[in-house]
């Protein structure tokens, strides 16, 4: 990082620090200012790194970047917002350019002693809580010490015991403002038997670069399930940095759906700890990418205690010179008996310029197991589209056919019909050939 650079975050941190949400808590302004310390110290993560070897964030460190949205009206988007949000959803949050818009927003009424708002109102109105979630975990690198030195908003809920959400709680990050840096906290705390669903949606509209940084502490408690569904289909030009950590308890059950479509270079990295006996996770991800994007996804999953179990799933289409990156890690601890644990990722190449990394491991300390992983990478079998073709099928549709088919099988894992039906159309519009299958659901 050069020096000037370097002095754009300081004078940027100076200017801030005074001014974002939470600034009345002590505890805060000392963990900011530790993180941009911290930040300083680490920097940003280079090649050299081992789980940076094949994402180069250099692009990200050349632009400064400005901190602070224009005052622009959001009358302008949300006929946008109400295209982007099923008209199904019972409830939804929208933060426009990393602030969140009460007016573009809606809940319904909430059982008693749940909070689902955005992080600057649960700032006010729970900051107990929201301390010792924000200090969990240490940052790892410097987009999670820029990510805690910046952070101003993000969505935050909190299910008491038992408390359940039976509607899935739609939040839509939205971006339009170029050059922009944003950086959202959200936090899920799910207590003992409540359950819940999430759907994070992350879109824009610039034709210049912006950059989302955004940092998710997930709780699940006791025998409470949560599903978390995330949807990243940034600008063409934006730059996409997410982590997802999770801890889990006692038969808890957490489900995660990550699909990727957006972005010139984006990075999602989901780390799951199965801390207590017999909880369950279950990884599912897909990313569909083109011309010269960049996609990385990076998975961890921690069986520390008896009988617990995971699936992981994530398949990769990649076109013209795009470059995608799987790199998954399964650790079985020593006190992880009987644990049961798959994980797949399956990759099609639609160009001779498309690249794949993937690097599936398995690590194990305990001697009662069942585990396995793979991984593939391959074309379009032309035998199934031959066969398609003496049918009369046309070469483009029957391409779309095949791609589609390989596709679709991480799509049908996400329960919810009308998110399903919504993703199905959104991956058709990407797919060559795509326009020829808009029948199917």
């Amino acid at each position: 990082m050069s020096e000037s650079t370097r002095e754009h975050y300081r004078g940027a941190f100076r200017t801030m620090a005074g001014t974002l949400a939470g600034v009345e808590l002590p505890w805060l302004r000392k963990a900011r200012r530790h993180a941009f310390d911290r930040f300083e110290t680490l920097g940003f993560p280079g090649t050299q790194l081992e789980a940076w070897k094949y994402t180069n964030v250099t692009p990200i460190t050349k632009p400064h970047w400005n901190f602070v949205p224009s005052d622009g009206t959001h009358a302008d988007y949300a006929r946008l917002i109400d295209d982007l949000v099923p008209a199904e959803a019972a409830g939804r949050l929208v933060f426009v350019n990393g602030r969140h818009v009460p007016k573009l927003s809606s809940l319904p009424p909430l059982p008693q002693g749940a909070f689902i708002g955005s992080l600057a109102q649960a700032m006010r109105r729970i900051p107990d809580r929201l301390e010792a979630i924000m200090a969990r975990r240490a940052p790892e690198d410097g987009f999670a010490a820029l990510n805690a030195a910046f952070r101003s908003d993000g969505y935050v809920v909190v299910l008491p015991p038992g408390c359940a959400i039976d509607w899935p709680i739609h939040v839509l990050f939205f971006s339009s403002e170029a050059t922009l840096a944003m950086h959202s906290f959200n936090a899920v705390v799910a207590e003992r038997g409540a359950r819940c669903s999430i759907v994070e949606q992350f879109t824009g509209i610039s034709d210049e670069a912006y950059l989302v940084n955004t940092e998710t502490e997930i709780i699940v408690d006791d025998e409470a399930r949560v599903e978390h569904c995330r949807i990243q289909q940034e600008a063409r030009s934006a730059f996409h940095i997410a982590h997802i950590g999770v801890s889990q308890q006692r038969a808890s059950q957490f489900t995660s759906h990550s699909f990727a479509f957006g972005g010139a270079l984006s990075r999602t990295q989901i780390d799951t700890r199965l801390g207590a006996e017999d909880a369950h996770v279950d990884l599912n991800g897909l990313y569909f990418v083109t011309a010269r994007q960049h996609v990385d996804h990076h998975t961890r999953i921690d069986h520390e205690m008896p009988r617990g179990t995971s699936r992981e799933y994530y398949r990769g289409v990649l076109d013209g010179a795009s470059h995608g990156v799987f790199d998954g890690r399964v650790i079985v601890h020593q006190d992880a008996q009987q644990t049961d644990a798959h994980q797949g990722n399956d990759n099609l190449l639609l160009s001779r310029n498309a690249e794949i990394d993937t690097k599936p491991q398995l690590e194990i300390h305990a001697d009662d197991v069942k585990c396995t992983h793979g991984a593939t990478v391959g074309q379009l079998d032309e035998n199934p589209l031959f066969y398609l073709r003496s049918r009369g099928i046309d070469e483009r549709m029957a391409r779309a056919l095949l791609v589609w088919a390989f596709a679709r099988a991480s799509v049908d894992r996400v329960d919810n019909a009308a998110l399903r039906s919504r993703l199905t159309q959104r991956l058709l519009a990407r797919l060559p050939g795509g326009e020829c299958l808009r029948g199917l659901s």
